[in-house]
């Protein structure tokens, strides 16, 4: 039962992704050169919330709800908001807050999984990566965009 509502959980998260796209407004963005292609997206989160879900769910059969869960959930919300704040809402600085959150979120999992289970704290290592990747490329494109204050040089 853990195990369905844990895959119900993460398909919910995934959603926010389909729910609000890039869009035509994305497309109108000044992105970096570095910006993955369109296709990595959907490959990469998609493995990654396979991994996900396990992670959440094997920390559950060893320790149920303990605190690597509580990380485990924080990560789960701040990852389905994301794509609302800067898709839905065209708010990039409040997802760039929201994934700040959520690298962190991510790091707390992994260090309080370890002990628990140190192969759902690694399932989240790639995550991190791809986080901070995303981070670092929403604060980029933030800042491409963004108009300088007026008399600023």
């Amino acid at each position: 039962m853990a195990a369905i509502a844990i895959i119900a959980i993460v398909f919910i998260a995934a959603s926010s992704g389909a729910v609000f796209k890039p869009g035509e407004w994305y497309e109108t963005l000044r992105k970096p050169s570095w910006t993955p292609p369109k296709w990595a997206f959907p490959v990469v989160w998609s493995l990654l919330y396979v991994g996900i879900a396990y992670a959440g769910w094997s920390v559950w059969t060893v320790a149920g709800w303990s605190l690597p869960l509580v990380f485990w959930s924080l990560q789960i919300v701040f990852n389905a908001a994301w794509s609302w704040l800067f898709f839905g809402l065209r708010r990039m600085d409040l997802a760039l807050g929201d994934i700040a959150a959520l690298w962190i979120s991510i790091l707390c999992f992994i260090v309080s999984a370890w002990p628990v289970s140190p192969i759902a704290a690694l399932i989240f290592v790639p995550y991190l990566a791809w986080v901070s990747t995303a981070g670092f490329l929403n604060y980029t494109v933030l800042r491409l965009n963004t108009k300088p204050a007026d008399g600023a040089a």
